[in-house]
């Protein structure tokens, strides 16, 4: 069939017109190859769009890219009650068998509930990933557990190292695995652990089973890169790749609610079991409720994924673990990214740990609740940030003319004006005086800017690679990431206790002008889409 296809149908006295999907014809002569003679289709479409009996009449118009049909009804009495009275957009697809917008209504709610159901999976990991730290407490009460500060501390450090690993390990295994089945099933996994949890009293099976918790959490963000992929165009995706990360915000908001309450109500082991329970239920609903992509949902893709004749057939031998992972590996753009994002998360672990003790020891703060106030705006304005730099990013690219420039470059330019964002609003917060309103407006300033960046490097790698090896990518990316603030936490330390708090700033201002020098060989980058479009059209 011809990628290139639109049809409306209508029904005679009745004002409703609906799009009958390419994807379910069975066609005949008139489907064919763009601009040969008009013909009738012969051949009987039977329940189509849910109309009995109904074929395809004449061509009544053609058009560059798209064959327009009209549809007679052909002994068919009853239009269907979902097509009466409405009206919605036809599907168009390009040469490349891309759809066009305007999108149908039908295309747009199936994205929606996708992308809802997948906010509300992976902000549920959080619930699953933080239950511990609220819990703690109250198990350190408990003394037929025999914990300590320290023990806890052991749990809280295995279950980092296990899921900075697991985010490299998953990326690069689920490349070739389900993107809603990964989320979803890793989101129930991590349930499972947390009431394995919850009805454990020996401290091996809490090693064990907060152990196996970090592994699993590390799924959800390669699989949610994936279908933001796969849903969205490169000109919109920054806005829904901020509207996703609004998520962890509400996530790591809505965790001390939860688990505060239950262990209020009903003791710390229901401090795990909340959480299990809500996000048990987000898995089995999301598993039914979203789709990979839009071919899964039985629309055309919305961005371009062909290649060169001998790429295509390269990859329609379908992509393995090496694949994927060799294509992210010898991307040296990737391997930029992943550098850049180790400073930027020695940044985010500088500010998120020692914030608070440069307020106790050097920032005038009176105790813990004080400079904890002070910090407290650090996610409101990270998640400003977000929301921003991908509103930005979207808005200089739909004003790019074709492929005039590289998208991925315009999404680094607006990394690079949110990086020297950071490292000034940092200058300003250590030259402050200690007035507790202009601090909490400062750090405030530095999550607006430090969040740009921490979200826009993560989608400039995802389009940076091809739809296959987006997964491995962000696999990749976290694990580096990670590393870095790792690398926040002792050195930070020993620079504080032997330099003071001067040497600090410095260190973390430095980390951001290192950070701003690493993407400037990436600011006319070009996306993996735009180059096929521009294969395509070279070839074509």
């Amino acid at each position: 069939m011809n990628s290139g296809l639109s049809l409306r149908a209508s029904a005679p006295g009745v004002g409703a017109r609906t799009v009958l999907r390419a994807s379910r014809l069975r066609t005949g002569s008139c489907l064919t190859k763009k601009n040969q003679p008009r013909a009738n289709l012969v051949r009987s479409v039977g329940q189509l769009g849910g109309i009995e009996g109904w074929k395809i009449g004449n061509i009544v118009s053609r058009r560059s890219e798209a064959v327009v049909c009209s549809a007679a009804a052909d002994g068919a009495k009853d239009l269907p009650s979902e097509l009466a009275g409405s009206e919605t957009s036809t599907i168009t697809t390009d040469a490349d068998g891309v759809m066009k917008e305007p999108y149908p209504k039908s295309f747009v709610t199936a994205r929606l509930v996708t992308f809802a159901f997948m906010w509300l999976a992976y902000g549920s990991y959080y619930l699953t990933r933080n239950s511990l730290a609220f819990t703690a407490p109250l198990m350190i009460k408990d003394q037929a557990l025999g914990i300590t500060m320290a023990k806890v501390g052991g749990l809280l450090s295995m279950q980092t190292v296990a899921y900075a690993f697991s985010k490299f390990i998953s990326g690069v295994l689920g490349a070739n695995f389900s993107a809603t089945v990964l989320l979803a099933g890793g989101l129930v996994s991590t349930a499972l652990c947390n009431v394995a949890f919850g009805m454990s009293s020996s401290y091996g099976f809490f090693l064990v089973f907060w152990g196996l918790n970090g592994l699993l959490q590390g799924i959800g963000a390669p699989a949610c890169s994936r279908l933001l992929t796969n849903w969205f165009k490169s000109k919109e995706r920054g806005t829904w790749w901020g509207l996703w990360t609004a998520s962890n915000n509400v996530g790591g908001f809505s965790a001390p609610l939860l688990v505060g309450t239950a262990c209020a109500m009903k003791g710390w082991r229901w401090g795990l079991f909340a959480p299990g329970a809500v996000a048990t239920i987000m898995g089995i609903i999301g598993i039914f409720a979203m789709r990979d992509s839009p071919e899964a949902a039985g629309y055309p893709p919305v961005e371009a994924t062909k290649k060169p004749k001998k790429v295509v057939e390269d990859d329609a031998k379908k992509a393995s673990f090496m694949d994927s992972l060799g294509e992210v590996v010898k991307n040296v753009y990737v391997w930029l990214f992943a550098v850049n994002y180790f400073f930027v998360y020695v940044v985010r672990q500088g500010m998120t740990a020692w914030f608070v003790f440069y307020l106790l020891q050097a920032g005038g703060a009176g105790d813990a609740a004080q400079a904890a106030i002070r910090v407290s705006g650090l996610e409101l304005g990270g998640l400003l940030g977000s929301l921003s730099s991908g509103a930005i990013s979207d808005y200089l690219i739909r004003k790019n003319g074709g492929n005039a420039s590289g998208n991925v470059g315009l999404r680094v330019k607006v990394v690079m004006a949110y990086i020297m964002g950071t490292g000034l609003m940092l200058s300003a917060f250590w030259a402050s005086p200690n007035v507790a309103w202009l601090q909490w407006l400062l750090v405030a300033g530095c999550g607006f800017m430090l969040y740009g960046p921490q979200m826009l490097i993560g989608l400039c790698g995802a389009e940076t690679v091809s739809r296959q090896a987006v997964s491995a990518c962000q696999g990749f990316l976290g694990w580096i990431s990670y590393l870095g603030a790792a690398s926040a936490g002792v050195p930070l330390a020993l620079i504080v206790e032997k330099y003071g708090w001067n040497v600090y700033f410095s260190a973390m201002i430095a980390s951001c002008a290192v950070a701003f020098v690493l993407v400037l060989p990436m600011i006319n980058l070009y996306s993996d889409a735009q180059k096929n479009e521009m294969a395509a059209a070279k070839s074509g």
